[in-house]
């Protein structure tokens, strides 16, 4: 009779090896979730030899960890100092504001409710490549476009619209807060905004990627708490991807059966499954600068709904 473990060591491998079949693999874009999900809770700051510790768990070789943390540092997630022969990375200004918006989104426990009023951005220049700057930041921030130049979202408000686009195009914008849809119903408007075709096959292919790892960790006799951060590190990296180009409507304006509401449930699940135990791997693993990584803010234990502490 086989263990129970290998199932899931197995699952582990097929996940690892079905990660680095992306091409390209984005080493920035894992250490970002690295940072967000399990050093940003922890104070922000993290010894690059702590973080080579946590990339290679996840085959990534040391000297592409080097390059990409180098280029988070250039892009402004992180700052560097030394001491002696070793370096520490901490989370920016911008850093932490940035995970703290990307925090609010991803580990929601549900949609927000809807008060009927839809938030409504006209363009205003007619030059087209400031145009083209708008609708690309607009569509990103999860607005649908409805006519050229015209864009509408059920819940963003005028501060978040006028956080997020450029200082220099935002003089080019009318923003109208409070719009009732008269001429077409609001799901007609949503259907004229959105094409929900793509983000579907992405939370489908989310699905099947992480089908049976909940019941595989459930019957393991044990999970090492190195297993179960690149689980949760997969997990949280993957769902990240698709959810950060969900526009996060209201359930009300979803689509029937909402596929995405089935991956937020299987992700959720399974992170609860995960976390005590990573959370051990971190502890015993991760070194700032003035020692081990600090203790977990109480604040993590409210993703997804609530976590096991």
């Amino acid at each position: 009779m086989r263990p129970p473990i290998e199932p899931l060591m197995k699952k582990t491998e097929a996940l690892l090896t079905q990660f680095h079949r992306q091409r390209p693999v984005r080493a920035g874009s894992l250490l970002i979730t690295i940072l967000g999900d399990s050093i940003a809770p922890r104070g922000g700051q993290i010894s690059l030899a702590s973080l080579i510790e946590f990339a290679t768990q996840l085959r990534l070789p040391e000297r592409l960890i080097r390059t990409s943390i180098g280029r988070l540092a250039q892009d402004d997630w992180v700052t560097s100092t030394r001491s002696g022969r070793n370096s520490y990375y901490c989370l920016t200004a911008t850093g932490r504001a940035r995970f703290a918006e990307a925090t609010q989104r991803i580990y929601a426990a549900q949609p927000p409710s809807w008060s009927g009023l839809w938030t409504v951005v006209v363009v205003r220049s007619s030059a087209r490549e400031t145009r083209e700057t708008v609708r690309q930041e607009l569509i990103w921030l999860g607005f649908g476009q409805i006519a050229p130049g015209v864009f509408v979202h059920p819940l963003l408000e005028e501060r978040s619209v006028r956080g997020h686009v450029r200082k220099s195009v935002a003089r080019d914008l009318i923003i109208l807060r409070d719009a009732r849809s008269v001429q077409m119903s609001d799901v007609r408007l949503v259907q004229q905004g959105w094409d929900f075709r793509d983000l579907t096959r992405r939370y489908r292919k989310f699905i099947d990627m992480f089908s049976g790892l909940e019941d595989e960790v459930g019957e393991a006799a044990d999970i090492s708490p190195e297993r179960a951060f690149i689980l949760r590190t997969l997990l949280l990296h993957e769902y990240r991807k698709i959810h950060l180009r969900d526009p996060l409507l209201p359930a009300v304006l979803l689509p029937a059966r909402w596929v995405g509401s089935d991956a937020l449930d299987l992700c959720r699940r399974i992170y609860a499954q995960v976390f005590r135990s990573s959370e051990q791997y971190l502890s015993r693993t991760g070194k700032t600068h003035s020692g081990p990584l600090p203790k977990v803010s109480n604040d993590t234990y409210l993703r997804f709904g609530g976590l096991p502490r």
